[in-house]
């Protein structure tokens, strides 16, 4: 039996890159250190090493708030894992709402992972971790597309 909150709802490469990336985080944070310090690494290499220590402060303030303050035990599935649990489905549209400035919806989400006293400040947290994910996903997409020119290159 399935544990509350783990029943698959939906397939990782089905979600938006936000969202995605959210769960992905959300794992290998929650998993343990063999896997926190690539997802620390993967923030400094996308976003530099300032901002990357902003990500990796926020996405552990995160995670230590959804651990102490969240309404029950959040579920999540192993980091090689293609689908999607109602958990960080739930949690993977707070991301996305919050970054998206969309405060009563994002809130919404928040009250279905923390306690309602609570809500309000993940959803700020929220907010803060999918910016910072909105960063990266669009600054590889623009790699893909060959919009990352070398800084030596003259265009005009």
């Amino acid at each position: 039996m399935t544990a509350r909150g783990g029943a698959p709802v939906g397939r990782l490469e089905e979600l938006p890159d936000i969202e995605a990336a959210a769960v992905l985080f959300l794992r290998f944070w929650r998993t343990g250190a063999t896997t926190r310090e690539p997802a620390k690494a993967d923030f400094h290499a996308s976003l530099g090493q300032a901002a990357g220590e902003q990500a990796a402060a926020t996405t552990a303030a995160l995670v230590d708030m959804i651990e102490r303050h969240g309404r029950r035990p959040l579920v999540h599935h192993a980091p090689g894992c293609r689908h999607v649990g109602g958990d960080e489905a739930a949690f993977a549209n707070l991301v996305a709402a919050a970054a998206a400035g969309q405060r009563e919806d994002a809130i919404l989400f928040a009250t279905l992972i923390f306690r309602t006293d609570m809500a309000f400040v993940a959803a700020g947290l929220a907010a803060r971790f999918g910016q910072f994910l909105m960063r990266m996903t669009a600054r590889r997409r623009a790699v893909e597309i060959g919009f990352s020119a070398p800084r030596d290159r003259v265009l005009h």
